[in-house]
């Protein structure tokens, strides 16, 4: 097994753990859901920029957006997953300036499968080109 599936292999069992915790949670519960989902997201797009040989890979604390903006450079395929980075930053600005009226019903469901949904994103496009097995 290569690292790039090692690393969303990890991610999966991570999401798993949170989808686990789903079913009892209330929209209150968004910023423990929130900061693991954008960290998927993250270690996510950090894993497919270190398996493309980028010389210059962003540190893992780096902001989710300043990581998208390395990963699509050069290769605008990449703006399918940008409005799904954009959505769990939307959220984080709203818990951060007590904006929960704006934010959808259920945000912590939203959340964890917006961070699933990048990874059934990436880990398909990754079987596609033959970096990882199915």
């Amino acid at each position: 097994m290569n690292l790039l599936a090692e690393r969303l292999d990890a991610i999966d069992r991570q999401l798993t753990a949170l989808e686990s915790r789903l079913a009892d949670s209330t929209p209150e519960d968004l910023p423990a859901f929130l900061g693991p989902a954008i960290a998927a997201v993250r270690a996510i797009m950090l894993a497919y920029i270190e398996a493309e040989g980028v010389k210059q890979v962003p540190a893992p604390e780096t902001d989710v957006l300043d990581v998208w903006k390395v990963l699509v450079k050069g290769d605008p395929t990449w703006n399918t997953i940008r409005d799904n980075a954009r959505e769990l930053v939307f959220y984080a600005n709203c818990v951060e300036h007590g904006r929960a009226d704006a934010l959808p019903a259920a945000p912590q469901r939203m959340a964890v499968r917006t961070a699933r949904h990048v990874h059934l994103h990436v880990r398909s496009r990754a079987i596609k080109e033959g970096r990882v097995t199915e």
